[in-house]
């Protein structure tokens, strides 16, 4: 009991997760005080075979970052990163660490720090891969004494200086680039690096390729390099930061070459080895144009676009012979679901480059957005079954702009499918979608556009087919039922909506988003009664907004609580299936068992309709217990890097995704989305 609160006190400097160790260190031999030298730092223990990255990873990964929280005054400085290692990963090569490193920080000390103790708190993110990469994270907190020395981890702060690549006193470098090479000239190395076979390493990204051939040559002492830039560079330094590393060596050196001439002399030669690559991979970049356009047209076949279409189809009879107008109204639909699916691609796009971790119908992870979309279904519903009308919530000039512009209707309508229809992933869209988010911004575009013009072809088709508005009726008062009719679908809609807000927040705020909407139909209704004393109806469309803010306010908080709910009590609690992790597909590996990952989420139509049809089906269950399948379920209905990150690896970018992993190889066989019980148990005859 006595060491009880020396462990809590000693617990926060260490993070385990089943890849890492991470510890937060300290170094002041001569304790704490103005002037005298004090260290902190990040030691990071890698489990066999795993690794973190450099300040400049290559070709693919993240780097480590820390962000320090320290009394007034006290200053961190930059990470001062030890020399890395290449990591030939394929194709690719990144730089990392290994093993054990230190990523050490100075702190300067302000010059009134007269405190006994010094509290510090560290918030750390790293990127953790070997064959599959996980972004993981870490809070620390340690309490150093002021009044004594810290010298518990001096041989961790020893190696990493050792690692450290030094500076050369009179070394001298020059770079100049010729053709799609930048050819160096080094004088002056010290003499452990003459002579050898030196590792190039630029801490600048994005200028050269870093998986490419560098050609070197000794010429007495001064080495000659000949280093390949990279066909897709970004950067133009004034002057490229680099460490070259020797086999032998635990550090490098670092040198600072000047680009003499500048950039621009291989500008031509890179825009002409870009093009050869565009015409290289032209036919796949149509071949993935193709299935966009299939996709976008199969988006119509699924059920979370029934509703819109179904006004559309309202809209439709409503015009009867009107071709014209049809036609106008086809294309104005059209023009709202293209620019919409842009719109959409530019915000993951954007978001992506930013280094968020978003996939295809991100937006429906936040219960906010889910709870708007419910609202304004219900908002339709009430329309269409005759509670309000929306003239009478519009001010006057709204109401008349789209009285005399019905084709911004159609318009927001084309938009309002493509925010519906987002998070379902239609057969040859998934491919489509992988292929848009790793092409550059220009194709990416053309495919989301292609998306757009394949999900709004079967409806502009039909404008423009004359025969097809004569198998419509003649206008008349049945279609006062059938626009009440409507309405259900859309009620129908919402109750979707409402457990997908279940599995993301859980019962009570499911049942409190019910209560707000609720108060939204006494709203609607408070404003459409008609009443002939202003007084009163103020009185009365008062209320109803009382009751609606009064239900909202309510309801907020468990909207925006990152707490998930029932995902993964729902993924432990289905039978055979077991939560995803990266870990938990090795161990099953590992053990000699093929493993099925079923990567879903609770607002997928798709995923719930496989889930309930094929992944249900008694006899493939059977005959994964036979072949001893490990079952897992990656649910993605909240956000979830980890999972965003190993459907990147897979070439996608949405759910549903099917994925089997065999014992023998590394690469998973992936799926189609309209999963069969044929196409599975082929599948698995091949493993």
């Amino acid at each position: 009991m006595a060491l009880v609160p020396h462990l809590a006190h000693a617990e926060p400097a260490v993070v385990v997760t089943d890849h890492v160790r991470a510890e937060l260190v300290a170094q002041a031999p001569e304790g704490i005080s103005p002037g005298k030298p004090l260290w902190l730092g990040l030691a990071i223990t890698h489990q066999p075979h795993w690794h973190t990255y450099w300040k400049n990873p290559g070709d693919s990964g993240l780097p480590t970052t820390l962000n320090w929280v320290l009394p007034t005054g006290f200053v961190a400085g930059d990470i001062v990163w030890p020399t890395p290692r290449r990591l030939p990963l394929g194709p690719l090569v990144n730089y990392g660490y290994e093993g054990q490193v230190l990523l050490p920080v100075s702190v300067a000390v302000p010059a009134d720090f007269a405190g006994s103790t010094l509290t510090v708190r560290l918030h750390a993110e790293w990127l953790v891969c070997k064959e599959i990469c996980l972004p993981e994270s870490g809070d620390f907190h340690i309490e150093i004494s002021a009044r004594s020395p810290t010298t518990s981890h001096r041989e961790l702060f020893d190696a990493a200086r050792v690692a450290t690549p030094r500076a050369v006193p009179g070394a001298s470098a020059s770079g100049r680039v010729v053709g799609a090479a930048l050819a160096i000239e080094v004088h002056g190395l010290p003499a452990p690096a003459q002579g050898q076979a030196l590792q190039f390493m630029a801490e600048d990204a994005g200028v050269i390729d870093h998986a490419g051939q560098v050609e070197q040559r000794w010429a007495g002492t001064t080495l000659r390099l000949r280093v390949p830039l990279s066909l897709q560079r970004s950067e133009s330094p004034d002057a490229l930061k680099v460490v070259l590393s020797a086999p032998n060596q635990s550090a490098g050196w670092m040198l600072t070459i000047p680009i003499v001439g500048g950039w621009s002399a291989g500008a031509a030669a890179s825009a002409v080895a870009v093009a050869d690559v565009s015409a290289a991979t032209a036919p796949a970049f149509m071949l993935a144009l193709l299935f966009a356009l299939a996709g976008g047209a199969m988006l119509n076949l699924m059920p979370c676009v029934f509703p819109v279409l179904s006004l559309k189809i309202f809209g439709f009879a409503q015009r009867g012979g009107d071709r014209r107008r049809a036609i106008a109204g086809g294309l104005a639909y059209t023009a709202g679901v293209v620019f919409s699916f842009i719109a959409l691609a530019c915000l993951l796009l954007v978001l992506r480059a930013g280094g968020e971790q978003l996939g295809w119908g991100f937006q429906l992870q936040s219960p906010v957005f889910v709870s708007v979309l419910a609202a304004l279904f219900t908002l339709i519903g009430l329309n269409l079954a005759g509670v309000f009308e929306f003239g009478t919530l519009l001010p006057g000039t709204v109401a008349g702009y789209r009285a005399k512009n019905p084709l911004v209707d159609d318009a927001l309508s084309g938009a309002l499918a493509v925010a519906i229809a987002s998070p379902c992933t239609a057969p040859f869209m998934g491919a489509a979608l992988g292929a848009a988010l790793t092409e550059s911004v220009p194709r990416a575009m053309a495919i989301f556009a292609a998306l757009g013009l394949g999900m709004a072809a079967p409806y502009l088709a039909a404008t423009l087919w004359p025969g097809f508005a004569r198998l419509l009726p003649r206008p008349g008062p049945w279609m006062l039922r059938f626009k009440v009719i409507m309405a259900f679908p859309m009620f129908a809609t919402v109750v979707w909506l409402l457990w997908v807000l279940g599995q993301q927040t859980g019962v009570d705020a499911m049942a409190g988003m019910a209560g707000a909407l609720i108060a939204l139909a006494f709203a609607c209704w408070t404003i459409g009664t008609p009443v002939h004393s202003r007084r009163a109806r103020v009185l009365l469309a008062g209320s109803g907004l009382f009751m609606l803010a009064l239900a909202t306010a309510l309801v907020w908080p468990a909207l925006r609580s990152e707490t998930a709910a029932s995902g993964q009590a729902q993924t432990q609690g289905a039978g055979q299936w077991a939560p995803w992790s990266v870990a938990a597909v090795e161990q099953a590996r590992t053990a000699g068992k093929p493993v099925f990952v079923d990567f879903t989420a609770a607002w997928c139509i798709t995923c719930q309709f496989n889930k309930r049809t094929t992944l249900a089906d008694a006899g493939l269950l059977a005959e994964f217990e036979t072949r001893q399948v490990v079952l897992l379920r990656a649910d993605w209905t909240r956000r979830d890097p980890a999972i965003t990150q190993q459907l990147a690896l897979l070439g996608r970018s949405g759910v549903p995704v099917y994925a089997i992993y065999g014992t023998k190889t590394d690469s998973p066989q992936v799926l189609s989305e309209l999963l069969t019980v044929e196409e599975v148990r082929s599948a698995l005859g091949n493993l």
